[in-house]
């Protein structure tokens, strides 16, 4: 396994550890931060995400610096990004931070392109992400981001940024969906 797979892994490997961190009742406190408090363990955990997911950004540029990008690669990387979002997504609903019908349609485009991809493979195909699944990756990371660091960021704007990130990073995820299905409809077409 070539370095920016070793990367990927280590992506997947901070999944759990995010989620302790989040949802055991550890007891760290509180901290206060440009006004707003939250949970010790909500800004550990958040860090933990945000170095998870900058860890996709690491990996994809050492695999195309060094070209060492690989049909492995290829399949991990929008994976280890899938598991990453749906786990945070699902940490965020479970703390009320979320709705959980955006949840629900970000988590469904994601099992519904993640089956078109095993489809793809069967036939031989591996695609790579776009830049409109770049897009949409990066809208969840930042979505997700605000939500668990509780909007402290942003907490100057005179609006909910975490949630607005979270409606826009729904539409980047419906539109690269579609994109992603109408691109690779001639798999449906040919599966009987």
């Amino acid at each position: 396994m070539n370095i920016p797979n070793r990367i990927t892994v280590s992506r997947i490997f901070l999944i759990p550890i995010f989620m302790i961190v989040m949802l055991v009742p550890f007891d760290w406190g509180q901290m206060s931060l440009l006004g707003a408090d939250m949970p010790v363990t909500h800004f550990v955990g958040a860090l933990i995400f945000i170095l998870a997911s900058t860890t996709d950004w690491v990996d994809g540029h050492y695999a195309r610096k060094y070209n060492l990008v690989t049909n492995m690669g290829k399949f991990l990387d929008p994976l280890a990004d899938k598991l990453l979002v749906s786990a945070a997504l699902i940490v965020l609903v479970e703390l009320g931070y979320a709705p959980s019908w955006i949840v629900i349609i970000i988590i469904s485009r994601e099992f519904a392109v993640t089956g078109l991809r095993l489809l793809l493979a069967g036939e031989g195909e591996v695609v790579a992400a776009n830049m409109l699944g770049k897009i949409k990756t990066w809208t969840q990371i930042i979505a997700i981001s605000a939500l668990l660091l509780h909007n402290i960021i942003f907490a100057l704007i005179p609006f909910r940024f975490d949630i607005l990130a979270l409606w826009v990073a729904m539409f980047f995820t419906i539109w690269s969906g579609w994109d992603y299905f109408a691109k690779n409809s001639h798999v449906l077409k040919n599966s009987k």
